[in-house]
């Protein structure tokens, strides 16, 4: 309840506010700030995934300049020689408009990047767009594109079965918790069931040779992953970790020390505010961590 009552506040408050706690999340609004912080990243041997912040977009104008701002991206990863690539969330470029239209300003991104050996993630958005995204990136193997992967959610119920049904590809997966608000009846909503069913998924994905971005923040999953790489003998070629950015900075490079790849998802934009609320409805339970974060900033 007060979780649902602070989400309710936070987009009263100035967006100045709010910025207090975003901008240690969000490298800032322009693509330099993506690039500055993926660069500093790189210092500590890590790499970086960039995000165009903007999703759920209503109308093809905004839906190709969403496109085109992911084209910059892609022209910056070569220009700069950036240890990066480019996530898309699907719904950006269109895929919730039309799917064709969608799927042509994604495959239009992932040509380019294929031309410049840049590689794509395909975000998985909340349940309405799994079947497209998942359809997108059938479509997109199809064509002969071998530079693109996708996002599995161990808190959906179906992903074992999206999963069996895409291991002739090897595909390259980014494995999360998920972070949307779905209905039990599609989703797993216990904290444990969540996280055995992302170990059941790990097993399945390193026993089919996927390549696994292990994404989580969970210590008790995390410690699994590292037992399994050990147990399992998995290189650089198998998996790496992946984190947020500004999230268990000292987990992250203790990993790095431990001679783990690590990348961290980097999102910059205008839509910063938006995306910060938009996440907070998603998942009440954040804002209370939000609120304790932005009452508690001492500079």
């Amino acid at each position: 309840m007060i979780n649902k009552l602070i989400t309710a506040v936070l987009p009263l408050m100035p967006k100045s506010l709010v910025h207090i706690f975003a901008k240690k999340y969000i490298a800032g609004e322009q693509l330099t700030d993506a690039i500055n912080t993926t660069r500093n990243f790189e210092t500590l041997g890590g790499k970086t995934t960039i995000d165009v912040l903007g999703e759920f977009v209503t109308n093809k104008d905004a839906a190709n300049h969403e496109k085109d701002m992911c084209l910059n991206v892609i022209d910056a990863i070569d220009k700069h020689k950036l240890p990066t690539y480019l996530s898309i969330k699907p719904t950006s470029v269109g895929l919730g408009i039309d799917y064709n239209f969608g799927f042509e300003n994604i495959k239009e991104l992932v040509t380019k990047a294929k031309s410049l050996g840049v590689f794509v993630r395909l975000d998985m958005e909340n349940s309405p767009y799994t079947d497209d995204t998942l359809k997108a990136y059938k479509q997109l193997r199809g064509d002969g594109f071998d530079n693109v992967g996708f996002v599995i959610q161990a808190y959906m119920k179906r992903s074992y079965d999206d999963l069996n049904s895409l291991k002739d590809y090897k595909p390259n997966v980014r494995l999360c918790k998920g972070i949307y608000n779905e209905s039990p009846e599609i989703a797993y909503k216990d904290f444990h069931e969540i996280r055995e069913n992302y170990k059941k998924l790990f097993h399945f994905m390193t026993d089919n040779d996927f390549f696994i971005g292990i994404a989580t923040h969970d210590e008790y999953l995390i410690d699994f992953a590292e037992a399994e790489i050990k147990k399992r003998g998995m290189t650089e070629q198998n998996y790496e970790f992946q984190m947020l950015l500004g999230v268990k900075e000292n987990r992250r490079n203790e990993l790095l020390t431990n001679g783990h790849n690590v990348r961290i998802y980097v999102p910059f934009g205008e839509d910063w505010y938006g995306y910060s609320i938009r996440r907070l409805k998603e998942n009440p339970k954040m804002a209370g961590h939000i609120a304790k974060s932005i009452f508690t900033f001492n500079g």
